[in-house]
């Protein structure tokens, strides 16, 4: 829509609202690339000079003053598998049982919901105080991966089941009744339409869940514990990336370059897994049309 005035034809407000909106757009789109940009020229500059082979192959010593960090990106990658073998299926499931099998606007799918933005909402050392009483001690698991990693898949389950929710939910209708007019049943309809074409936003749910897990301290430090020595099995005590750099920052004297040199390698994995995720995606989305 355009306004003539005088000869001279000037912007409706329908064009300068569309030219508004693009143009926060972006800039928000330049100043979220720029703080990323600038937290990453952060950390190089204070732990560039840190990083070798050595420093990842090597295992820690003094404490973490010298070595490398070869048993904690063991046991990082070990509590990771523990949280995502545990929060996938049951994440996966429960927006599953929300979304299908529970009437919208019924009394179990709203205290369901309830339940999700409330956990959502819980800080995470209630977690830790959660997994480190029913986990480490009721349990008999006591500081160990098994008991960090469950405690995690707990605490990143309600952004797992939100997130696929969404997913699920966001699948046009016309799907629906696509697969009920060729009569599939439900588990073929699931397995065949829906989780296939919801597939990027259970992705989406999965990254975040990670990078929640990867960044967690205060559970870890309540369940898992922070041992430098290399694990042998799930059973055993082990520090992980987000709790090597607390500890090296604020109770080792001058660890301030290799807690920066640490967080360099925790946003590396962070950044490789969603690369490794979009990528898989790209390639099953390919495969899929031919």
């Amino acid at each position: 829509m355009t306004i003539r005035l005088a000869g001279l034809t000037l912007p409706g407000r329908s064009a300068l609202s569309d030219g508004l909106a693009k143009s926060i757009g972006a800039l928000l789109s330049l100043s979220l690339t720029g703080l990323l940009f600038a937290l990453l020229m952060t950390l190089i500059w204070q732990g560039a000079n840190q990083l070798s082979p050595d420093f990842l192959l090597s295992a820690p010593q003094a404490g973490g003053r010298t070595g490398g960090i070869n048993s904690i990106l063991v046991s990082t990658a070990m509590i990771l598998l523990v949280c995502l073998a545990a929060l996938v299926p049951l994440g996966l499931a429960s927006a599953i049982l929300v979304t299908q099998w529970l009437a919208s606007g019924s009394f179990p799918e709203r205290i369901t919901s309830y339940s999700m933005d409330v956990l959502s909402a819980v800080p995470s050392i209630v977690f830790a105080l959660f997994g480190y009483q029913f986990f480490a001690i009721t349990l008999g698991l006591g500081f160990s991966i098994l008991a960090g990693g469950l405690t995690l898949a707990c605490m990143s389950l309600p952004l797992m089941i939100r997130g696929t929710e969404q997913a699920l939910r966001g699948v046009p209708n016309e799907l629906h009744q696509a697969s009920n007019a060729l009569g599939l049943s439900t588990s073929g309809m699931l397995w065949k339409v829906l989780l296939p074409s919801a597939r990027h936003g259970i992705a989406a749910a999965i990254i975040l869940s990670i990078g929640r897990a990867l960044a967690e301290t205060a559970v870890l430090l309540f369940t898992a514990g922070y041992v430098l020595r290399m694990p042998s099995s799930v059973m055993d005590s082990g520090r992980t990336l987000s709790v090597h750099i607390y500890d090296l920052a604020m109770h080792v004297p001058g660890g301030e370059q290799r807690a920066a040199a640490t967080a360099i390698v925790l946003v590396s994995l962070i950044i490789l897994i969603n690369l490794a995720v979009h990528r898989l995606l790209r390639t099953s989305e390919v495969s899929h049309a031919r």
